[in-house]
Parts: C-alpha cells; structure tokens; sequence
C-alpha cells in the first residue's frame, strides 16, 4: 500500500473541502446581506416624504437612506443660485461614497428620475438596480424642462421663478401630487419648498448609455395620469430595456399608498 499516495489524497481532499466552506460561508453571507435602498425625492419635496415606506423597509430589515438634496427641504436655508442639476447629482453620489455603500436599489421619484440618471453614469459599480417612480426621464442634452416639452409648464415654471430672481420655483399646490385628504395635505403643505430653478433648466450630460447597463424598473401611478408627464410611462412600458410596474395612485405613491410603495420596492430586492 502507497501511504504517501493516500497521504496526498487526503491533504487535497481536506484542501478542497476547506475552499468549499469558505465559498458556501461567502456566498451565504452575500445572500443574507439586507438590501440597500437609497430613496431620493422629487422636487419640491425632502427626505421626510419617505417616513413611512422607509420605515415599513426597514422593519424588514433593510438598510435605508433618504436623503435631501441641496436647497430643498431641511437644507432649505442654504439655496442659493448655483445649485442645478449636478449638485444634485453630487449629493447622492457623495452619500453613497461617503457611507461606503454597495449594491444599492436607488429609486428616484418624479425629478429625481433626472437625478439617479445621472448617478449610475458616474457610479454603476455601487448600484444594483434603478427604480423610476412616477418619473421625468432625461435623456443627455435635456433639461427636466425640454424632457417634459410642455410649453405650459415651462412658462408657468419660468414666470414664476421670475418673482424671486430666478433663485427657485415656489412650491406648487399639494393637489397637483394627487394628494387630496385633508390629513395628508396638512402634513405636506408646511414641508414643501421651492425647487432650484437651474435644476429645471440644466441639461443632463451623460458619458455612457443611459442607465449605464443597469436594470432599468418603471413604476407608473395611474390613478391621475398628467398628460405632460404620460409619455415617460409610454416610452418605458413598450420598451424591452425596462420592466415596468403601476400602481393604482396619485402622483406621491410613498405618502398615498406606502405599504404598497414598500411592498413593491421590495419585490426588488430579489
């Protein structure tokens, strides 16, 4: 009998057995990994507007960040008229950097559709899918304005960002995000503040193909569709880049229906 044979046999079989562990313990460890979501609002909105899904989100044990942007919300007290688009751009880029954070579902509602847009050009290798919620989708060289093309609204939004030097766009009325209960309206009418107007007027510039090659998910509320607004959810349900999904809502899904919000933000996380 070759014990020396037998001796290496053993050793290569225990060598083996002991990779196999550490890449069952690797993979498993990634798989119980929670999920990451970075919610971001849109315009004249703040992360406040997430309190309740983020908070169903994370009694499932995600990790959950909502963010607001520059100008906006509690941040309303440093607007000045240099922040556009790009600033906007840099705070999620700079939060997901700073907080070190990887395979994030980042999800942008309404103007922020231009926003994570612009995020994945610069950092796909952090995200891991890209949730449009209700969305303006900006393709490079568009502003929010020209991607809306709506005459109406691109006077209206100019006029009255006129009255204060062009520095922001006064909130508009909280029957326009479909919200109509008296609850919810009192709650949101002290929150909202006025929009950087060059956010609105900035073009997307982007160095890759948009979405930069990650999964692209469309989420139309339906219940009241604005027609300057229904070709972005058009273009996205007949096209085989994106995997669409609607919810029966206003505009502010995450305030009018969170557990639904939530539960299909979940349903992601797959």
């Amino acid at each position: 009998m070759d014990y020396r044979k037998i001796r290496q046999a053993l050793i290569w079989t225990l060598l083996s057995l002991l990779v196999f562990q550490e890449s069952y313990a690797q993979a498993t460890s990634e798989k119980n990994k929670p999920p990451v979501y970075v919610l971001v609002h849109g315009a004249w909105h703040g992360g406040w507007c997430w309190q309740q899904v983020s908070a169903i989100l994370r009694g499932s044990g995600a990790v959950v960040y909502t963010p607001t942007l520059s100008g906006q919300g509690e941040h309303k007290n440093v607007i000045t008229a240099d922040i556009n688009l790009e600033t906007h751009i840099s705070d999620i880029v700079n939060l997901i950097e700073m907080e070190d954070l990887h395979d994030v579902i980042l999800v942008g509602h309404s103007y922020a559709g231009a926003v994570i847009g612009g995020v994945a050009d610069r950092i796909p290798g952090r995200l891991r899918k890209l949730v449009f919620l209700d969305p303006v989708l900006v393709k490079s060289g568009q502003s929010v304005l020209s991607a809306i093309n709506a005459p109406a609204i691109t006077a209206e939004v100019t006029q009255s960002a006129a009255m204060n030097g062009g520095l922001t766009i006064p909130a508009w009325p909280v029957p326009i995000y479909g919200v109509k209960d008296s609850a919810n309206t009192r709650w949101m009418r002290p929150r909202l503040t006025g929009q950087p107007f060059r956010t609105f007027t900035q073009q997307l510039t982007l160095q890759h193909p948009y979405g930069n090659h990650l999964p692209l998910i469309f989420i139309a509320c339906t219940a009241e569709i604005n027609p300057a607004f229904a070709h972005f959810a058009k273009s996205a349900k007949n096209n085989k880049d994106w995997e669409y999904h609607e919810l029966v809502t206003g505009h502010d899904a995450m305030i009018l229906v969170p557990k639904e919000t939530a539960a299909l933000l979940e349903t992601f996380a797959d």
